[in-house]
């Protein structure tokens, strides 16, 4: 988790009246509130190929970790949760994570991370209600697997499937401060400070062949070590790469990738390496023998910054511009950025999204954790209780309400009775204006004149604009019509 207490989902982006900026000549961004009144909701999830519900994870409410169902048809939340179970309370602790497996829909399987009553990491698997789609089974619950957490910090809580089928699982490095029991680096009999992989269709679990320690010198579950507290890791689902974004000590704040083709077996570096700077490297390896983070950021600064919040790489297919850019956030400057890894030990595009991003109701406190839909769209919590997706800001164009012409989006100018003159069409002097012309104005210039007869006299005969009454020839008629309307309209 975070620095302190620091759970949070990207709780507060703003629509605010603040008038959006495009990044990089892309798509403007905006953000909605969907949800308040949480308690401490801390990551946003979904069931695969589930397009009408997400999951929300509240970390705790007095000693109560709660799972709540977002309907995403009637955007209402339902007042059922759809799990509830008890958890511990201390610093960092309480409900923590959740991951569908990839097969819910056949057969209901979901699994929890949180800390029990003693304060350990448990990794649980229940199954959903075989009557009710919006209601788990409580009674369902089996412990895949317990380890023991020293400390109440740094506990990591996200657990995610990756492409391979397989649960993967982020521990913290036990807690305190700087890896007293150097738990990060140690690969023998010690699942802190790790990412675990491990086969869970079927209970016990069982540990995939290719793990990088498996046959040799380490705990076969391990697939990557080195990290201080991972809070939170993803799968960029476009490209099989994950994301991790590990929360520093007391100076750097880091994100690292591992692409998709990896074998495994990555040292991350903590507590030998703060990120790109060295921290304690007593007893270390070489530093050839890590991997180090593809950005990174300094803490203070104003806004002052702490703690980061790792993201998702969006692949929905709303907003085109934005695919492959990794969103992450702050915890404690409330900052929001993007940007997109270049495939090797850098990123490119790195933008603030912050002010962008501003809500159209409630504000961003206490940045604790991003997630997203079946679709690929995002969203973000805070612990104050909020939830915000964020989207694509629409675009505005002149809107005429009587002769009054105004700049909004087209779904405010049909809402308020107005007419929308299109996209991007700006209000002139003259466009709300009625257009008035009458019989024998052929230029439709508004005034019958000289110019509309000698019009009228070289269609004469024929057919043509002058036609006053649609008989479809230009005669003596209309010519009369003409001298009758004479002047302005």
């Amino acid at each position: 988790m975070f620095r302190t207490a620091a759970i949070a989902c990207v709780a507060g982006l703003s629509i605010a009246a603040v008038t959006p900026h495009a990044i990089a000549g892309g798509t403007t961004l905006t953000s909605q509130r969907i949800v308040t009144g949480l308690a401490r909701p801390v990551f946003v999830t979904a069931a695969p190929g589930d397009t009408s519900r997400i999951f929300i994870v509240e970390q705790r409410s007095g000693s109560t970790g709660r799972i709540r169902i977002f309907d995403l048809n009637t955007n209402l939340l339902l007042s059922t949760p759809f799990l509830s179970r008890s958890v511990s309370t201390s610093s960092e602790q309480g409900l923590l994570g959740m991951a569908f497996h990839p097969d819910y829909a056949t057969n209901g399987y979901f699994f929890i991370n949180y800390t029990n009553s003693s304060g350990n990491t448990v990794i649980a698997r229940y199954q959903v209600n075989a009557s009710n789609p919006n209601v788990a089974d409580s009674g369902s619950a089996t412990t895949v697997l317990t380890i023991s957490q020293p400390y109440s910090n740094h506990n990591g809580g996200m657990i995610a499937f990756g492409p391979d089928g397989y649960l993967y699982i982020g521990t913290g490095d036990g807690g305190s401060g700087g890896d007293p029991g150097n738990r990060a680096q140690d690969i023998t009999s010690q699942f802190l400070g790790k990412m675990l992989r491990i086969d869970v269709d079927s209970l016990p679990y069982s540990i995939p062949t290719d793990n990088p320690f498996v046959g040799v010198t380490g705990d076969d579950e391990i697939w990557a070590y080195g990290l201080r507290n991972p809070w939170r890791f993803s799968f960029d689902r476009g490209t099989g790469d994950m994301y991790i974004a590990d929360v520093g000590q007391n100076a750097w704040e880091e994100v690292d990738v591992q692409p998709a083709g990896s074998a495994g077996g990555e040292n991350y570096g903590w507590r030998c390496y703060e990120g790109d700077h060295t921290y304690n490297t007593s007893g270390c390896p070489g530093s050839g023998t890590m991997v180090f983070p593809v950005h990174e950021y300094s803490h203070g600064g104003s806004p002052y910054r702490c703690s980061i919040t790792g993201g998702y790489v969006y692949r929905g297919a709303a907003i085109p511009d934005l695919q492959g850019s990794y969103f992450f956030g702050e915890y404690c400057s409330n900052q929001i950025w993007s940007f997109r890894w270049d495939g090797g030990g850098g990123i490119t595009e790195l933008q603030d999204r912050t002010s962008e991003l501003a809500p159209n109701a409630g504000s961003i406190a206490s940045i604790s954790g991003f997630g997203e839909d079946a679709n690929g769209n995002l969203y973000v919590c805070d612990l104050g209780g909020e939830v915000f997706a964020i989207r694509a800001d629409a675009p505005t164009g002149a809107c005429c309400v009587g002769t009054v012409c105004v700049t909004i989006p087209q779904s405010n100018c049909d809402a308020g009775g107005g007419t929308y003159m299109g996209d991007f069409v700006e209000c002139t002097a003259d466009i709300c204006l009625p257009n008035e012309t009458c019989d024998g104005d052929c230029d439709g210039d508004g005034v019958v004149d000289v110019n509309d007869v000698l019009e009228l006299l070289g269609q004469f005969g024929g057919p043509g604009d002058c036609d006053t009454n649609g008989d479809g020839i230009i005669g003596v008629d209309d010519l009369l019509a003409q001298i009758g309307n004479w002047g302005a309209c």
